[in-house]
């Protein structure tokens, strides 16, 4: 059961080292969010933005950060969506989803930043999936 059901948000440069319940802190200038978790156990949940993690939309009033935040490592294990300032409860995850939606973001990792998702693996660097055109040729010339 979610405790907050709503968050207020704050552009800040850094986040405070004491967070209020039921604010989500953004510093885009260090490209993370942070909030105290929404079940209200009091754990910090830090949600990095990159093209591989979080992605965080301003639409001039509120804040949504996507994918879900599922908070598998903290002991409550809450697992919810926050759109537009609201929070949304999302179903919980067995142990064999969490494993697989880990295993999913290393490979992504791997892929967007072109390097082999395993590690001594013998397979060729392919190109960051959001490239394209000219830079994919250019990428090919280069790994040959």
């Amino acid at each position: 059961m979610l405790r907050h059901r709503k968050l207020e948000h704050r552009f800040v440069k850094h986040v405070p080292d004491s967070l209020e319940s039921g604010v989500l802190y953004v510093s885009v200038e260090y490209g993370i969010v942070s909030h105290l978790c929404c079940c209200g156990c009091g754990e910090e949940v830090v949600t990095p933005l990159s093209p591989t993690d979080w992605r965080l939309v301003f639409n001039g009033e509120t804040v949504s950060l996507s994918p879900s935040v599922g908070n598998w490592s903290l002991r409550c294990r809450s697992h919810y969506v926050i759109d537009r300032g609201r929070v949304i409860e999302a179903g919980s995850w067995t142990e064999a989803q969490i494993a697989a939606r880990r295993h999913k973001d290393k490979a992504e990792k791997a892929r967007y930043f072109g390097y082999p998702a395993a590690s001594g693996s013998a397979e060729k660097l392919a190109p960051p999936a959001a490239t394209s055109g000219w830079w994919s040729r250019i990428w090919r010339w280069l790994v040959r």
